[in-house]
């Protein structure tokens, strides 16, 4: 569908700068844009590497289980179904340590493995939806708090920006008001009909 929604947005640009006479301006925005879109790529590799880099490192020397372990008193509140030994929750916090440290690329796999460990673990009257503990993935995904941004914070550093750091803290406000906010919706209303 959204491939559909982009074709649809670029006819009509190419429609909108012929009946206008601006194609000449298209053009040069469509090669400006193709190669602003390059370096904003190359910039943010060097990050994603970076980060992706460290959380490996935090797996294999167990740092993130510990976190995960520091965790798991907060997390077990919001997954109250799940057993902590089991893997599911384990996927679920490392999961959560991934979004938590900024490493959205990394926390993607890992919230991918998360969702199969979570549907191997739901009930079999409830195989062809999702359960409480899917839609609280998705919501803590979605909402992740994040103490050190750093796809915004590369975005902002490789557009010029001098102190990039300076958003922080209004980046926390709204990502833990966001987080509360999506909490609260699933506890309050999954079993609603």
């Amino acid at each position: 569908m959204l491939n559909y929604i982009w074709c649809a947005i670029i006819i009509l640009s190419v429609i909108c700068s012929l009946i206008t006479g601006r194609s000449d301006s298209l053009s040069n925005e469509v090669l400006t844009s193709a190669n602003d879109a390059v370096e904003l790529i190359i910039t943010m590799t060097g990050t994603i590497c970076l980060w992706s880099g460290l959380m490996e490192i935090a797996e294999k020397s167990g740092a993130a289980k510990k976190i995960a372990k520091l965790l798991s008193p907060f997390l077990s509140r919001l997954f109250p179904e799940l057993d902590p030994d089991s893997a599911a929750f384990g996927a679920v916090c490392s999961n959560f340590t991934a979004n938590l440290l900024g490493l959205g690329n990394a926390a993607t796999p890992l919230g991918i493995k998360a969702m199969r460990e979570l549907e191997k673990e739901r009930r079999l009257d409830q195989k062809d939806t999702a359960d409480r503990n899917m839609v609280m993935l998705v919501i803590l995904n979605t909402t992740s708090i994040q103490l050190i941004p750093t796809m915004i914070l590369s975005v902002l550093k490789s557009n010029g920006t001098d102190q990039p750091t300076s958003i922080i803290q209004y980046i926390w406000a709204a990502s833990v008001f966001g987080m509360a906010m999506g909490i609260f919706s699933v506890k309050m209303f999954y079993n609603k009909k």
